[in-house]
This record gives structure tokens, sequence and C-alpha cells, in this order.
């Protein structure tokens, strides 16, 4: 199993999260994006209006390797957070039939690093 109960639990009742990509220059790109797992619950799949005519796919097709996160603050004082860090490979798959365009940037995970999800603390893995 790539993911824990608690994470996907987590993962499918969060709107949003941060895809980073690796820029044209070297450096991280981030943007928001909507959650969505994939159909067998193993990836995250990144949907979105004309996705294969974004700086994302052009940032993927250039170097796969991608990070996102889902965290969420519930209070500072105490300090209460937990989300979810997936870096893996982004994965272009267009016309796959998901989203509004029909396009799919698919992260298949290697390290996932959760923390408030599975018990105190953080948690970190490979995963393959």
């Amino acid at each position: 199993m790539t993911f824990t109960s608690a994470e996907l639990t987590y993962l499918r009742s969060q709107p949003i999260g941060r895809l980073s990509t690796i820029g044209p220059a070297g450096g991280p790109q981030i943007r928001p994006v909507g959650v969505h797992l994939s159909p067998d619950g193993t990836a995250i799949d990144i949907v979105g209006h004309a996705l294969a005519a974004t700086q994302k796919w052009r940032n993927v097709r250039r170097e796969p390797q991608v990070a996102f996160i889902v965290d969420t603050v519930d209070s500072v004082t105490p300090p209460k957070a937990h989300g979810i860090e997936i870096r893996g490979e982004g994965q272009l798959l267009p016309g796959a039939g998901g989203g509004f365009s029909g396009d799919i940037i698919r992260i298949r995970p290697q390290r996932i690093v959760s923390w408030g999800l599975d018990g105190d603390g953080t948690h970190a893995r490979d995963v393959g």
C-alpha cells in the first residue's frame, strides 16, 4: 500500500495542495492545485483547464521530479498541524480523460513524509 489509511482519509478531505516543479532556470516553481487521488488510490493526479498548455506541464516534461504538499494548521498555540508531502516522479498523461482538459500529471510517490496523521511526530518512508 502506498498511503496509510489516515493519509488517504486526509487527502480525500482536502481540496487544495501545492505542486512544486523545476522551472526552466532550474529553480522551484510552486502552484496551487486541486487534490485528486488516482483511480487506484496509489498516486496523486493533477488536473486542470488546458493543463497541457501550462508551465507545470512543460516543467514536468523537461524534469519529472516533483513535490506535492497538503497541510493544515489547526492552531499555533498550542502548536497543532498535520499534512503530507509526496516526492516523486510526474508522469504526463495527455488525453487520459481526467479533469477539465482530459490531461493528467500523475505523481507516483517515491518518498512520503507525513505529520499529525498517524500518531504524534513526523513519519517518513520511501515507497516503490
